[in-house]
């Protein structure tokens, strides 16, 4: 039975990867700052529930679940090495799946010092931790965003990637780099996960999907940017906690054939590797708010607008190397993810 940290377990991801994780038997121990970043009653719902109170959240102790014996929670901030050193310490863990990060491209633009605290700062701080423990492997949110400027399609982690054009996206890739480092150096498997436009139930307030739903079922206009030609690799969630659960299970080896006179940007020589986790199949934005519309029965009040500073035109992934190393490919259909999320959001806001 392994014991895995995740840190991020009040957030959409890592809540949804937790319940996964402590279903198969596995000791889990959940680890969130708990901002306030967006509508913290979600983020508390999450909480609830994994049979956590939001009562009980006291910082830097750990709470034991009133739902499963194999689960306790403790609020903490990656920034803070001491508290962070002392569980990595205490606890032991086999296993990290660090999903903690301040999200979102176009909050980079308004609060950059946000992401240095928490998705460079705090992950150096991971990959210490990780590296005087012992810990087995270490697995890691990165994003499609490190894509930036590239326009060959679909996204291959072969492909370089040097020029993002966000502040989030920058912190993702230098994450990688890090991450490459602490296994070059001292033999830390790890692996990122550059995951591509993740919804379902219990998603962030900020994404377009909830944005979307709860400004149709107000009768408010939504924010159609670029004037609509954009495309995007939806992500169901529980194809993104499958790819990521199969990620934990196989650390990387690293790649014999790696040649630093023709350098393969995805693997290394070292045990460490990136995976692309995406549905493999693009949806054109306006086709993505008439499924939206189609499943609420309501049809949008649509406000176009140009390009916002930092986003990217079209997202396409090529999840080659997880199906080909992990025998996995995302599959779950737009119709049938919005439909479970809009259900949720229905219940959750009683509307």
């Amino acid at each position: 039975m392994a014991k895995v940290l995740i840190t991020g377990t009040a957030g959409f991801i890592g809540f949804h990867l937790a319940q996964k994780l402590l279903e198969r038997g596995d000791q889990v121990v959940g680890l969130d700052s708990v901002n306030d970043y967006y509508d913290i009653r979600v983020k508390h719902g999450r909480l609830n529930i994994t049979g956590i109170d939001a009562d009980e959240i006291e910082y830097g102790k750990l709470i034991q679940s009133a739902k499963h014996d194999n689960y306790r929670f403790i609020q903490l901030q990656l920034e803070d090495d001491q508290n962070l050193n002392g569980l990595f310490a205490t606890e032991k863990f086999d296993t990290v799946i660090n999903l903690a990060a301040q999200a979102g491209v176009r909050y980079s633009l308004e609060n950059p010092r946000a992401y240095i605290d928490s998705n460079i700062v705090g992950f150096v701080n991971i990959l210490e931790a990780c590296r005087h423990n012992e810990v087995k492997h270490l697995s890691y949110a990165s994003s499609s965003s490190v894509y930036g400027l590239n326009e060959t399609m679909p996204f291959s982690i072969h492909h370089n990637v040097d020029h993002p054009i966000s502040l989030y996206a920058a912190s993702k890739k230098s994450n990688e780099l890090m991450a490459h480092t602490y296994s070059h150096l001292f033999g830390l498997p790890t692996t990122g996960l550059r995951f591509f436009t993740v919804y379902g139930p219990w998603g962030r307030p900020d994404m377009a999907l909830f944005l979307f739903t709860k400004a149709i079922l107000e009768g408010k206009p939504i924010n159609i940017f670029n004037n609509g030609e954009m495309s995007r690799d939806f992500t169901y969630i529980d194809d993104i906690v499958e790819g990521v659960i199969r990620v934990n299970d196989n650390p990387p080896k690293g790649n014999p054939n790696w040649s630093g006179a023709d350098p393969d940007p995805g693997t290394a020589k070292a045990p460490y590797t990136v995976y692309n986790i995406g549905n493999n199949s693009p949806v054109k934005l306006m086709d993505f708010v008439r499924i939206i519309e189609e499943t609420l029965d309501m049809e949008a009040k649509k406000n176009f607008m140009p390009m916002q500073a930092g986003d990217v035109s079209a997202t396409y992934a090529d999840v080659q190397d997880l199906v080909n190393n992990l025998g996995y490919k995302p599959q779950t259909p737009l119709e049938y993810g919005v439909s479970q999320f809009v259900k949720w959001y229905r219940e959750f806001y009683k509307v």
